[in-house]
């Protein structure tokens, strides 16, 4: 199943989280994301590079869990992709897959979605681990920004013009990213808090 079902109520009731997906997905990590967002009330949607098929299968990195998706990425185009509130691309193999091109001379498409993703302040963007290398034929969309990322990937990082930052989670505007999948709910937690922020308490004694 691609898309899951979501409470009527909650932080994100209202809102569309799409995740990016190829084999050797870390499945602990796609399964608290379905599960987390829909708790606050979000569709999830799992995404992909179909090559013209109805549908594939999947299978992940550890238990070889099979997943099938049936929405294709190609069809985002900007108005499919403003309806997104957050788009996550997940750690595993995920990002290494998709940012494959069969014409070396051409953006892989899912690195051209990122391309339009980047154009969309609204649309926050969540990186998880080495999700970051998705975008490594592209560094201007990162360049300047502060982000982290796993340790393989900090010198890819650093050349691409990104700023670095050792922490296990960072934002910079509409950018998350997290340093492993094991901060995968640090990364979730921040994607909720930017699409629904919790007001400031008010100060004693303030005068309005």
């Amino acid at each position: 199943m691609t898309t899951q079902p979501s409470p009527t109520r909650g932080r994100l009731a209202g809102k569309r989280v799409g995740i990016l997906m190829e084999n050797d997905f870390v499945e602990e990590e796609i399964s608290y994301y379905r599960r987390r967002f829909a708790e606050e009330g979000a569709e999830v949607t799992l995404l992909t590079r179909l090559w013209g098929r109805p549908s594939l299968t999947f299978t992940g990195a550890e238990q070889r869990a099979p997943l099938t998706v049936t929405e294709d990425l190609e069809a985002l185009d900007y108005t499919q992709l403003a309806r997104l509130s957050a788009l996550i691309v997940p750690s595993g193999q995920v990002s290494d897959r998709l940012r494959y091109s069969e014409d070396v001379e051409r953006l892989a498409p899912a690195v051209e979605l990122m391309c339009r993703a980047f154009r969309l302040p609204n649309l926050v963007k969540g990186f998880s681990c080495h999700g970051l290398a998705l975008v490594s034929a592209t560094p201007e969309l990162v360049r300047g920004r502060e982000v982290t990322c796993h340790n393989n990937l900090v010198g890819d990082i650093r050349n691409m013009g990104a700023m670095y930052t050792n922490q296990d989670v960072v934002v910079d505007g509409d950018l998350v990213t997290s340093r492993t999948v094991d901060q995968c709910h640090l990364l979730a937690r921040s994607v909720i808090d930017l699409l629904d922020p919790v007001p400031e308490p008010a100060v004693a004694g303030a005068v309005s």
